[in-house]
């Protein structure tokens, strides 16, 4: 599991502004015609975000990320941060300034903002069912081409927690890995080889198929997590009484919002779920001209 500060935007910042200069590139093109057929750059105006539905409000600070970016002079007033749960109606910041930078900007600030809040509402959602237990919710890779350092920031604004953000920082030993090597002895032996040959010191993450699997797993204590995938709340308490606290342990596969609790009453340390960033439903969002 990737450990970050709490200042996503400090951290992830370089590859936030590479995701915002790809986007503009994708969007405007050449130049923004509607725009400017219809505005010039010294005309000030102004607008207002404006929500739709209720929800859990995320991408502020991406929006302003994106305006500044764009054009340094556009101002930003924020009525309301990241995180917080809000109404329809209500208007979540302003921005003055260049007509065409407001509607060269508008889109990509929505599609942002839109997505986020829908993550971060579904992350909030579910970690308020689990909140009685010990067990943390984390994202996955599951995310959209490009777009991974946004979702994930999503899912910490509605309070989970990031896994990996990609496969350079952390080792995932997954089915497909013990199915290419023959066994999960095999397969463990050489990624230890590797780690010392490479002098890499890197989080090992081991996907266990079986209560067989997780026995085998035992064997190697420089394991950093088990990941006990697809098993119900019955055979998920035997895999905690074999594991018994050796490594933390991660329940991962086709857990959903009517399963989560049960799972999460288990005692598992974690749950992944790919639903927070592939399936949840964007928030309607409008950004609208003001006078």
């Amino acid at each position: 599991m990737q450990t970050m500060p709490d200042n996503f935007l400090t951290t992830y910042r370089k590859p936030l502004i590479k995701l915002i200069e790809s986007a503009l590139e994708e969007d405007l093109g050449e130049g923004d015609h509607s725009g400017n057929a219809c505005l010039t750059t010294a005309e000030t105006r102004r607008a207002k975000l404006l929500v739709k539905e209720d929800c859990i409000i995320a991408g502020v600070a991406m929006a302003h990320l994106i305006f500044q970016h764009y054009d340094s002079n556009l101002k930003l007033t924020t009525h309301i941060s990241d995180g917080e749960e809000v109404t329809t109606g209500t208007v979540v910041f302003e921005v003055e300034g260049s007509s065409q930078s407001l509607l060269a900007t508008e889109r990509l600030v929505l599609n942002c903002m839109q997505r986020m809040s829908g993550i971060a509402t579904l992350t909030r959602r579910l970690s308020a069912k689990i909140s009685h237990t010990q067990c943390r919710l984390l994202d996955t890779r599951k995310t959209t081409p490009n777009f991974r350092h946004a979702e994930k920031w999503a899912v910490r604004i509605g309070g989970g927690t990031n896994h990996r953000m990609g496969l350079y920082d952390e080792l995932m030993i997954k089915d497909n890995h013990i199915d290419y090597n023959g066994s999960m002895v095999d397969t463990l032996n050489k990624v230890r080889t590797y780690l010392d040959q490479k002098n890499k010191v890197l989080p090992v993450v081991v996907e266990t198929r079986s209560l067989e699997e997780l026995q085998t797993c035992l064997q190697f204590p420089w394991i950093h997590r088990v990941l006990l995938d697809n098993m119900n709340p019955n055979t998920l308490r035997q895999a905690l009484e074999i594991n018994a606290n050796q490594f933390p342990t991660e329940a991962s596969g086709n857990i959903t919002e009517d399963t989560i609790v049960s799972i999460a009453e288990t005692g598992v340390d974690y749950i992944s779920m790919g639903a927070l960033t592939h399936s949840a439903q964007n928030i309607d969002l409008s950004l609208k001209a003001t006078h």
